[in-house]
């Protein structure tokens, strides 16, 4: 099942707000990384040094969806502005379907990350569509491994 989860970027206080949300909601980190996790030897993963302990993605499961964010950091996010600093963040089934999304939801927007095998073993990209939000679209092939275990 495709899910659809709320992704916020910020100037380097993530961390602090998320512990802030996790008090809030009384929930557990699933996921905290951070830049200087990212193989520094990738041209694509390039941050500077006083950014490597900022977070690169947390996870913040709440009930069935998941609160997500990341600091702002490398080429792909490097400015943030409140108000452009949030993103739809879905999650596919296949990687066909995260094609599909992608191909017709980018139209006529601007790519900021073709979709593309990562590092963290997803398939992913990010752009802003024609109407300037923000989207993030996932296929994590493990996902579905992950869900029918917890079964």
């Amino acid at each position: 099942m495709t899910t659809v989860n709320t992704y916020i970027t910020f100037k380097g206080n993530c961390e602090e707000a998320f512990n802030f949300y996790k008090a809030a909601f009384g929930a557990e980190f699933s996921y905290v990384g951070r830049f200087k996790d990212m193989p520094q030897e990738d041209p694509n993963c390039k941050v500077d040094e006083s950014e490597l302990n900022n977070i690169m993605h947390i996870s913040l499961p709440i009930g069935n969806t998941t609160l997500m964010g990341s600091d702002a950091g490398g080429e792909w996010a490097s400015k943030v502005t409140e108000g452009n600093n949030f993103a739809v963040s879905i999650n596919t089934d296949t990687k066909a379907e995260a094609d599909r999304l992608f191909d017709e939801l980018s139209q006529n927007g601007q790519v900021a990350m073709p979709m593309n095998k990562t590092f963290w073993d997803s398939y992913f990209g990010m752009f802003t569509d024609q109407f300037g939000i923000n989207w993030m679209i996932s296929f994590n092939p493990n996902q579905k491994e992950n869900n029918q275990k917890e079964k």
